[in-house]
């Protein structure tokens, strides 16, 4: 992904950046899944060694 931030000074510090609506989203949607994983692979290492079952056992439990 490429960005084209545009950085704001103020008192010759950098302190502000802008970036194009389009980029601002996809940016946003990168860091949310990002987010998702991260917490999918805390939860996934927290499970260790307990049981699991397929999705079809899952739903064959739930009559569909």
């Amino acid at each position: 992904m490429s960005i084209h931030p545009q950085v704001i000074e103020k008192d010759g510090r950098k302190e502000f950046v802008i970036l194009p609506y389009e980029e601002f989203l996809r940016l946003q949607e990168e860091l949310e899944d990002y987010h998702d994983l991260r917490m999918l692979r805390e939860e996934k290492a927290s499970a260790g060694a307990e049981p699991t079952r397929s999705l079809d056992e899952a739903l064959k439990d739930l009559g569909q």
